[in-house]
């Protein structure tokens, strides 16, 4: 395989991952998996993200508030557009809604979604969406704000078909993650194949979620080659196929120059 693929959303900030970078990237290497980006989940951790893109000029990375993150700065819509002025930060997120871990009223979610929105509309940077038992809310949320006008991507999918359509029509992207290896993951493997190919992302979402066979274990970036072999599969084309196209969709969608 010549073309190289890319994980479009992992956690490389995160303390499972500290003295372990040069590791990880020789392995990435080794698997042809060119580049990855670094999702946030608090401010507190923007620094240790910027700092491994600047170190790795094929790291990425998002600033956002993750929906369950409950302690440290909250993220007003001025300090994410400050932020967000950094030429590694490619993107607005993770942001969205979890309905899933948390319970009561969860106003809280929402308005911290929509500051994320309005946040990436003003930058122009697309949004990176996490949604769990939430999904009605968050297409409507999403259409509330505008939200079509930057686009982005639901990453680590694991809603119905249905819901993938809805998240198309407003123009964002379908990412896998390594789910799609398990086996009873029926409804999603429906969704990997279902959704047109320059419309997809891989991701491992690391350190969550290895992919069969290192189901889990720590999983990492390298193994972003085992999503995409899944997918390509479910799709009925080469591993080279599906990594030219979500290689080239992650190129476009994040507005990145093809020289980095």
């Amino acid at each position: 395989m010549n073309t190289l693929l890319v994980d479009s959303h992992c956690h490389l900030d995160f303390p499972d991952f500290q003295g372990r970078e040069d590791e990880l990237l020789a392995a990435m290497k080794a698997n042809k998996v060119g580049w990855a980006l670094i999702a946030g989940v608090t401010l507190e951790r923007l620094p240790v993200a910027l700092a491994l893109t600047e170190r790795f000029p094929n790291l990425f990375a998002a600033v956002g508030v993750h929906p369950d993150t409950q302690e440290g700065q909250e993220a007003d819509e001025e300090t994410l557009i400050r932020l967000a002025d950094h030429p590694k930060i490619i993107a607005i997120g993770e942001t969205g809604l979890d309905y899933y871990r948390l319970e009561g009223d969860l106003e809280w979610q929402r308005k911290r979604f929509r500051t994320h929105i309005r946040a990436a509309r003003k930058t122009s940077k697309p949004l990176i969406i996490h949604t769990r038992e939430a999904a009605a809310d968050t297409l409507r949320i999403l259409q509330e704000e505008g939200a079509e006008e930057v686009g982005g991507v639901f990453h680590c999918f694991t809603e119905t078909l249905a819901v993938a359509e809805a998240a198309l029509a407003l123009g964002f992207h379908i990412s896998i993650s390594g789910i799609v290896t398990f086996k009873n993951a029926l409804q999603i493997k429906e969704v990997a194949s279902s959704v047109p190919l320059d419309r997809l992302l891989v991701e491992t979402d690391a350190p969550y979620l290895a992919p069969v066979p290192h189901r889990g274990k720590l999983n990492h970036p390298a193994l972003v080659r085992h999503v995409a072999e899944e997918v390509a599969h479910l799709h009925g084309v080469s591993l080279e196929a599906l990594a030219e196209a979500t290689t080239r969709n992650f190129f476009r969608l994040f507005r990145i120059d093809d020289n980095a």
